[in-house]
């Protein structure tokens, strides 16, 4: 065989020895690739990178990934595949960007390629795009043979991934006991602390993996606080696991205050946890550590209550054991007590605090009790929002449950909605900030962005559906004109009457959508009154009077399609601007009603005309005449 291929026959070739690989058809690679000149075209064959099933991968990655041992070998032995080529797999459902052969073959748990790649010289601690190590990916796996075979052939322990994660850290949140004995073992530091400050003890204690917390407590590990000034103790009662509990409040370095503190919260937690919900171990625990605080008769341990919180029937804390146990039966006062106390513990900033808040406004809500429920998730968005966290989740999810109970025919009051929707806009301010401080996650933070535009309009709609007093009517008015002075804008160059005359503008599908709908006239008008500009043109020049003018169904949503547009023309929306394509809004309509509406409510001003016939001629006009007359001869 000739070692001169077409380039045709190469791209055929490089994808057969990829599937070859995939497939562990070994001694099919060794038939195609035997003959061909290893430095131009074999290299270039096994240096090509495939994309398939979400993973790039060349076909050394490829067969590491599968585990096709002979593959590798071929590979290696006979055609010095470049042993730290870098590729994307796909572990879990997540994307492992620059993973190396043998960090796929040891997070697949492929320890006889571990083996025989390391035998080949693989440099044993590449790591991945994130910082990942071969040695994290198997203590992730808790394949403790790979582990040891990795340390005994110099992989180091102690890299942690861009988190600050260290092995020891993932071996003890996944709970792989003797993967973390080796580790400590080999001097891993049980103290090294993540991004988040904790520690390989609050990841144990937060899975619930007593055996690992002892092991860790027996070599000392330190009582540290993590960023949310939480010990491992408050991390395992806060996620409701009891079994840690226990064990750390019988040790002996464990404060009575300490004690005290994971007892009620333990209770509190499991008075509202989704997953692990016990009103009975509710009621136990914040019993429990009531009873520690009279313990002592001369060292009463009381409890320093702040105000009671409206959003919680304005619920004080029971403060004596009378007090608690007349509530035993009472599930309501209890869920109330366990919000309270979690509130007090933790403080109002952590960050875990409104989880167990909102859980309970869902229950609230699936009984139909949608008073309780707002109550409950207005507190919750403020208590994220007061340390300018997104809210972003929390404002969908206050437009579903508007949405359900206008649907249902039980209206929110408007001052709800619209605490909502100046949170909303709000959070607008937030989301430009968050853009400016993180350039890197530039396009992550513009969707959410974006989402909140959306759901900020779907607010509106639900307000306009509700029977506002007259007193509120010029609040409401100065809420949407705050909301436009942010100057919302799409990623497309749309603005906020862009999107509400869009058919296409997209509608949550979770009882939004039962309510809200595009385009829509009565949105399009309050806008414009409240000083939208009608003639702002898109990336692609279009105006809005340009996008309604392509709704197709003129005649089954002719009162939406006839307000927006005549809103529209009435603001002066100017008729003979052209967007990219050249075509005015009459050019683009794509239905004849949309044109009648035109032809019988339009005017074109001379102004408009003498702009025509500049652009038309190429009369010269920049720098002759002042800039705002240039800018509204460039529209025509």
């Amino acid at each position: 065989m000739s070692t001169q291929i077409s380039q045709i026959d190469l791209q055929i070739l490089k994808k057969k020895v990829y599937q070859a690989a995939r497939d562990g058809r070994a001694i099919s690679i060794f038939a195609m690739l035997w003959n061909l000149d290893r430095e131009s075209i074999v290299k270039e064959v096994l240096s090509n990178l495939t994309e398939e099933n979400g993973q790039i991968t060349t076909p050394l990655i490829i067969a590491a990934r599968n585990g096709e041992e002979k593959v590798v070998q071929v590979l290696l032995s006979n055609f010095e595949a470049n042993i730290e080529q870098t590729g994307t797999v796909r572990f879990d459902g997540y994307a492992i960007e620059g993973a190396t052969p043998l960090w796929c073959s040891a997070g697949a748990g492929h320890y006889n390629i571990i083996k025989m790649l390391i035998e080949h010289g693989a440099d044993v601690n590449h790591s991945t795009v994130t910082n990942s190590t071969p040695l994290r990916a198997a203590c992730f796996d808790g394949r403790l043979d790979i582990v040891k075979y990795l340390l005994e052939h110099g992989a180091d322990l102690s890299i942690a991934n861009k988190f600050k994660n260290t092995c020891l850290m993932i071996a003890s949140y996944k709970g792989h006991k003797s993967v973390v004995e080796v580790l400590l073992e080999k001097g891993a530091d049980a103290d090294a602390r993540a991004h988040c400050g904790a520690t390989a003890l609050h990841f144990s204690a937060e899975c619930g993996h007593v055996d690992i917390v002892k092991v860790l407590m027996e070599k000392g590990a330190s009582i540290l606080k993590n960023d949310k000034d939480m010990t491992p103790l408050l991390v395992a009662a806060e996620c409701v696991q009891a079994e840690v509990v226990e064990y750390l409040i019988s040790s002996d370095i464990c404060s009575k205050v300490d004690k005290i503190n994971a007892l009620e919260l333990l209770g509190a937690s499991f008075a509202n946890d989704k997953e692990q919900y016990d009103i009975e171990n509710a009621y136990k625990y914040m019993r429990r550590g009531i009873c520690e605080r009279f313990k002592n008769p001369e060292n009463i341990v009381r409890k320093n209550l702040d105000d009671p919180v409206p959003a919680y029937n304005n619920q004080v804390e029971c403060k004596t054991l009378q007090e608690i146990d007349a509530i035993k039966i009472n599930h309501s006062a209890l869920h109330m007590e366990g919000l309270a106390i979690r509130e007090r513990i933790l403080g109002k900033d952590n960050p875990e605090v409104p989880h167990p808040v909102i859980f309970r406004g869902a229950v609230f809500a699936d009984g139909a009790r949608f008073d309780r429920c707002i109550e409950l998730w207005l507190h919750a968005m403020q208590l994220r929002q007061n340390k300018y966290r997104s809210v972003s989740k929390d404002l969908l999810r206050f437009a579903q449950v508007f949405s359900q109970m206008v649907h249902l025919g039980v209206n929110p009051e408007f001052k709800s909605v619209r605490e909502v929707f100046v949170r909303g806009t709000a959070e607008l301010i937030y989301d430009v900030r968050r853009r400016e401080e993180s350039p890197s996650d530039y396009d992550n933070l513009q969707e959410v962005y974006e989402e909140n535009i959306h759901t900020l309009l779907y607010l509106i709609v639900i307000i306009l559906k509700l029977k506002i007093p007259d007193t509120e009517q010029e609040d409401f008015y100065r809420c949407v004109y705050r909301f436009l002075q942010q100057k919302p804008e799409l990623r497309n160059g749309y603005t906020l009457l862009h999107m509400v005359t869009d058919g296409a503008t997209i509608v949550d599908d979770f009882h939004v959508n039962d309510i809200v709908t595009f385009p829509n006239g009565p949105l399009c008008k309050l806008l414009i009154d409240c000083g939208a500009n009608v003639n702002a043109q898109d990336k692609l020049g279009n105006t809005p009077l340009h996008i309604i003018v392509q709704y197709n169904n003129p005649i089954s949503d002719f009162e939406n399609l006839h307000l927006s547009m005549i809103s529209l023309i009435k603001a002066k929306a100017h008729l003979d601007i052209c967007n990219r394509d050249h075509k005015t809004a009459m050019d683009a309509s794509v239905t004849g009603v949309a044109e009648v509406i035109i032809k019988t409510n339009s005017s074109i001003s001379l102004k408009c005309l003498a702009s025509k016939v500049i652009k038309e001629h190429n009369i010269p006009f920049k720098g002759l005449i002042p800039m705002g007359l240039e800018d509204f001869i460039e529209w025509h």
